[in-house]
């Protein structure tokens, strides 16, 4: 079962960034971030009531409630660095980084949660590592173009270390927690922390210019990220960490697909090459 839940995770997951690109194109992305973060609130809360479990609030320890809000933190600083990342890079590029984020993942499980690193992982990770290299390759650029490039690929490298927190410590959040109200617990957090970006940064007032066909975008991209967490966060407390996430990063394979139809991304090779190693790198994972 847990399975099918990561799968259905990585779905929606490589939707979520498609439609979400589609709404940044002129729209600030902390803006954005906050806006998608709202319509995930109100469908994870709407989840909750459907299966009955907002009575399990008072049963919750204080150790998950902890964990929870650090995971929540943890979210919205990966969020607010992906979609910066996302709206000034190509979405080839940022997606590969983000997903690298198993690696560390599996490291951190290995010492926080005790679980087996097997050969197979250790392949995989060299895997994963190596596509993301290859993914990433340096072309002859302007000087202009490489401060952009030096941009968003730190905002990506901090997307994928926050990721890569968020997994361990919602991984603990969850342990007794009935997981749609931990998600919803969770996505409080990271729409307190993205409005609250939204305020320090001054930029409230780049709402009222946000056009009604970006608008819809960011909101369907919200839904999707509402339906992918629901089963990964499902499939993470019933499952192992270590092959849940990594199952999750096989989104990059339905992101790199719909870009090539959507933004005209076409792959290199070379990066044609890394998205076979990050591909296998996963699934030799799954044998483990």
């Amino acid at each position: 079962m847990w399975m099918l839940l990561a799968f259905g995770s990585a779905i929606f997951a490589g939707i979520t960034t498609i439609l979400a690109k589609c709404g940044i194109q002129k729209t600030d992305s902390t803006v954005a971030t906050a806006m998608r973060t709202t319509i995930v609130l109100i469908s994870s809360w709407i989840m909750v009531f459907i299966v009955g479990s907002q009575f399990q609030m008072n049963l919750i320890s204080k150790k998950s409630w902890i964990f929870l809000i650090l995971s929540g933190i943890s979210t919205g600083a990966s969020w607010l660095c992906y979609f910066k990342a996302l709206q000034k890079g190509d979405v080839n590029k940022v997606i590969s980084i983000d997903k690298s984020s198993v690696i560390l993942t599996i490291l951190l499980s290995f010492i926080f949660l005790n679980e087996e690193v097997t050969i197979f992982k250790m392949i995989g990770m060299i895997l994963i590592g190596i596509g993301t290299y290859f993914m990433n390759e340096k072309k002859n650029i302007s000087t202009r173009q490489e401060n952009i490039r030096r941009q968003w690929f730190l905002y990506a490298i901090g997307s994928a270390i926050f990721a890569s927190l968020t997994s361990i410590l919602a991984k603990v959040g969850i342990h007794d927690v009935e997981s749609t109200l931990g998600t919803a617990i969770r996505t409080s957090v990271v729409l307190i922390m993205a409005w609250l970006m939204v305020f320090l940064t001054g930029k409230k007032g780049l709402i009222k210019s946000i056009n009604k066909k970006e608008s819809l975008f960011i909101m369907m991209s919200g839904l999707a990220t509402g339906a992918s967490w629901i089963c990964y966060y499902k499939a993470l407390q019933i499952g192992p960490a270590s092959v849940i996430v990594p199952i999750d990063k096989l989104s990059i394979l339905v992101t790199v697909l719909f870009s090539y139809f959507v933004f005209k991304e076409r792959l290199s090779k070379k990066s044609l090459l890394g998205l076979i190693f990050i591909t296998g790198g996963t699934l030799i994972m799954l044998i483990s």
